[in-house]
């Protein structure tokens, strides 16, 4: 592990400092009463269901940069893990609520779809790409499946809304500069128009971020650049809002590991750049192992060297898949939306939404197990594989309400068109140095192993009304319904034509409130959610690339589908304490799981199998205390019982795998936050911890096991009187070397040897400070 930037003596200076009361609180005034009782953290009051929402001021604790779903992992019910100090990392990003994985959620920013944000997404993209976090005004997570409007065809489980910060009436503008561990350097610069009176009082923001980081181990960095720009202008009553996000990532992958790689080659491990020459020397003697070894060494199936004859492998391999010289994904994505909303009259309202979304993506690495053709001179022993993709979505949502004074009656229509154009290519390499960099996108391939064209189009609608039945009881009820037809097209590769759809024209909701007094309310829900089948030769029933398998799909397989029953008790004491308590039960039926082949990097197609349903209980608490005006005291605490109803069998009935009764893939039992913040309007700072429990990452349980994490973090700054803001952030504050990300190589049935490559180790101990003006 590279050297860490704090000692604990250091650490432990740091923590007494935030800690003690401050020299300055005798001479420094207090906040407002106003922000006194002004939580970041709101508990949802007056919803049907377990909702909470992260402002903006909390996002801002967080090291510039950060993703905006690592805030959130300290609200009940959420578990989310990422290699790297900021959770953008896409490839090993990882965020579950209840049991369900991020595939399973719902994501929007603005009512904008995210899709499932799944890594090389085929419908969507990253929060981290979509916007930068200094503009993210609040995140809104619903931890069951969410309301009836989202614009979601896959959220089963939780849903989590993005909202971004509308433009400043008054001219100005902020800029800050960050650096810290690794040569991380990020700057950020946004510019506000203020109120334009010329042009009916518009205002807009202009914004550009630009960050550069080393990985934490191995070689090259991590980049990104994004342009934001949001416009608002009133229109009678109403307003009219756009937007417009462009994001440029470009960032090195991390070599997943094993526990077995772990042993041998130490945590630290990465893939082999810049050693070019290590490299070709392993791949050739992967493919021609006689040739490199005094003595013929025997290699297993794997690649794996056994043990006898002599090892062909250099620089402390043992497998070939210990290490490749390079990987990594390249995103360019343009986002916009136009957005109205309008009453029509006293009674009548409408909103309505347009969108556009464009991706160019690759995800690549040098693949030892394809040679450069020997027609190109000086041909390397390595090929760079690619895996391509190219989204071109069009959709649009509205709805209208009718006030009708005890009953809220609204209606809204979600529609999408999205073209997906996904292709596996490979590119050539010489062997005297590499002549390509990871960073950039490739052209000119050698080879195009299968490419096919998607076309998904979407179609949902609501109907809900919000009865007030009394000033203290509150019912909604509704439902939606769902249709996606999913089209698949040959372009090369094996055969694969067709149509799939998924479709349901009753997905009902029921909630209910009642407010006991002025402190206390009660609330409880009903949903049923289905998640449609997803178009992408990677994932999916298209995945296998058979026409058999698609068409046992449409004939055989149903979407799944979740039905979710919550309820619990809010308490409001005003600027003294918020919280809640929530149980809920769930059961997942017709799970689909695509069956990993052989190890992910290397692209063997998975088989789409049922596996039966989950059945999961849990319980959620969270509050938060405010001690004094300056210090406050949250803390959240989950318990999660997710469990496989059935065995996996074949259609002969025969089991493949022992799975009922099991813990549900990356699903902790256990999850503890508490977090202690000082703010007395200028000296701010907060010490987080968060307990995370063992979890699996294989289906029968047996071997896999992670164990539990502890994880600290720790901000504090100074807010000085000419609006310039000085802010350090330490992540992984007491350096727990543990492991974050399970599954980045897909779930296994078992791993009793730990040589599984599917986990990530998570970064050390580091530091960032951050300069920020206002003007």
């Amino acid at each position: 592990m590279k050297t860490a930037l704090f000692t604990n003596a250091a650490v432990a200076a740091i923590l007494s400092a935030a800690i003690a009361p401050s020299a300055f609180a005798d001479t420094v005034a207090a906040p407002a009463a106003d922000e006194a009782i002004t939580e970041v953290i709101v508990y949802g009051q007056g919803q049907s269901r377990q909702v909470q929402a992260v402002k903006a001021s909390e996002l801002a604790l967080e090291a510039p940069g950060t993703s905006p779903l690592k805030a959130i992992d300290k609200l009940p019910g959420v578990t989310f893990q990422s290699s790297d100090p900021f959770g953008s990392y896409e490839w090993s990003t990882r965020i579950g609520v209840r049991g369900f994985n991020q595939n399973q959620m719902g994501f929007t920013l603005d009512g904008v779809p995210l899709g499932d944000m799944s890594y090389g997404n085929h419908n969507g993209l990253h929060i981290s790409r979509a916007i930068t976090n200094e503009d993210v005004a609040r995140v809104e997570l619903t931890q069951g499946a969410g309301s009836l409007s989202t614009a979601s065809t896959s959220n089963l489980g939780g849903t989590l809304q993005f909202f971004s910060r509308d433009p400043s009436s008054v001219m100005g503008g902020e800029v800050a500069g960050t650096v810290g561990s690794e040569a991380m350097h990020r700057l950020y610069g946004r510019f506000e128009t203020g109120e334009i009176a010329q042009l009916n009082n518009l205002r807009a923001y202009v914004s550009v971020a630009d960050q550069k980081t080393d990985k934490w181990k191995g070689g090259s960095e991590q980049k990104q650049r994004q342009f934001s720009a949001k416009a608002v202008m009133p229109i009678g009553e109403g307003e009219i809002t756009g937007f417009f996000n462009r994001s440029e990532r470009r960032e090195q992958d991390y070599q997943d590991m094993s526990f077995d790689m772990i042993s041998r080659l130490s945590r630290d491990w990465d893939n082999f750049q810049p050693n070019w020459a290590l490299a070709n020397q392993v791949a050739a003697a992967y493919q021609n192992p006689a040739n490199y070894a005094p003595v013929n060494p025997i290699l297993d199936g794997n690649g794996c060297w056994t043990g006898n004859g002599a090892n062909p492998y250099q620089g402390g391999v043992k497998c070939i898949d210990d290490a490749y010289y390079a990987g990594a994904g390249i995103r360019d994505d343009n986002l916009g939306a136009l957005s109205i909303s309008y009453p029509l009259t006293d009674t009548i309202s409408v909103k309505a939404s347009l969108y556009k979304h464009t991706n160019e993506g690759q995800g690549l690495w040098y693949t030892p197990y394809v040679r450069t053709p020997a027609t190109i001179a000086n041909a390397a022993n390595i090929t760079i594989r690619t895996t391509e993709y190219d989204v071109d979505r069009t959709g649009a949502f509205g709805s209208v309400m009718f006030d009708l004074g005890a009953h809220q009656v609204s209606a809204g229509l979600w529609i999408e068109t999205n073209d997906f154009n996904q292709a596996r290519r490979f590119y050539g390499e010489t062997l005297s140095a590499p002549s390509r960099d990871p960073l950039d996108f490739q052209s000119n391939p050698l080879l195009t192993q299968w490419q096919y064209a998607f076309t998904t189009q979407t179609y949902t609608g609501y109907v809900q009304d919000v009865w007030t039945v009394t000033e203290a009881f509150k019912v909604n009820f509704g439902f939606k319904a769902v249709k996606v037809s999913n089209k698949v097209r040959r372009i090369a590769g094996n055969v694969m034509n067709g149509k799939i759809e998924s479709d349901d024209s009753f997905l009902p909701q029921v909630g209910v409130v009642y407010k006991l007094d002025n402190n206390i309310e009660l609330f409880g829900g009903y949903t049923e959610n289905m998640a449609a089948y997803v178009s992408a030769a990677t994932s999916g029933p298209f995945s296998s690339q058979s026409q058999a398998n698609v068409d046992f799909v449409k004939s055989s397989l149903d979407p799944e589908t979740s039905k979710t029953l919550e309820g619990g008790l809010r308490l409001n004491a005003g600027s003294a304490f918020q919280g809640v308590v929530a149980l809920y039960h769930v059961e997942f039926d017709n799970r689909l799981l695509g069956v990993a082949q052989g190890a992910s990097i290397v692209g063997n197609a998975t088989v789409l199998s049922n596996v039966g349903g989950v059945e999961t209980n849990g319980v959620e608490v969270a509050g938060t205390w405010r001690i004094t005006p300056e210090w406050k005291l949250y803390s959240s605490y989950s318990y999660n019982d997710s469990q496989y109803q059935d065995n996996v069998v074949n259609a002969a009935g025969a089991i493949l795998a022992n799975t009922k009764g099991k813990t549900v893939v990356d699903t902790p039992k256990h999850m503890f936050n508490a977090e202690v913040a000082y703010d007395n309007g200028k000296l701010f700072g907060t010490l987080g911890m968060k307990f995370t429990g063992e979890r699996y990452y294989t289906y029968e349980n047996r071997g896999g096991k992670v164990d539990s994490a502890k994880v600290a973090d720790f901000t504090a700054g100074y807010r000085f009187a000419n609006d310039l803001d000085v802010q350090v952030n330490v992540t992984n504050l007491l350096d727990e070397d543990y492991i974050s990300t399970i599954g980045s190589g897909g779930f296994k049935n078992a791993d009793l040897t730990g040589e599984a490559m599917t986990i990530l180790p998570a970064a050390p101990r580091m530091a960032f400070i951050t300069v920020k003006k206002r003007f």
